[in-house]
């Protein structure tokens, strides 16, 4: 049986580029194609970004001292950047974390049945 991949509003996506990019960097140090294709595996293909929308994020992230990207040679021989997690990344993770979860906690006590 398919099921078609959903369809998530752009604003929604956007919102959530920020929180999705510092958890992955959390995990370990990675370059723009790889976090697409985690972003991709984690939401069951439901977020499918592109490069375009992946690396304005990360040059913002970049550009507030979030992140850092450093050119480095793949196994292949093909330069990529790779980006890790900064202190004060971190720190913006564990602020982004706080919001989220009121976010959906609030969500999850609107949208619970109610009981009789």
């Amino acid at each position: 049986m398919y099921i078609a991949a959903m369809k998530l509003e752009k604003e929604l996506v956007a919102a959530s580029s920020v929180p999705l990019i510092l958890s992955i960097l959390a995990e370990a140090d990675s370059y723009g194609y790889a976090i697409i294709q985690r972003v991709k595996e984690l939401s069951g293909g439901n977020i499918a970004w592109t490069d375009g929308m992946l690396y304005p994020v990360l040059h913002w992230l970049e550009d507030n001292g979030h992140i850092r990207g450093r050119w480095m040679k793949s196994e292949s021989g093909r330069r990529r950047r790779y980006y890790s997690l900064a202190p004060t990344g971190r720190k913006a993770l564990r602020q982004q974390k706080a919001q989220w979860n009121v976010v959906t906690s609030t969500l999850q006590q609107l949208w619970r049945p109610q009981h009789a």
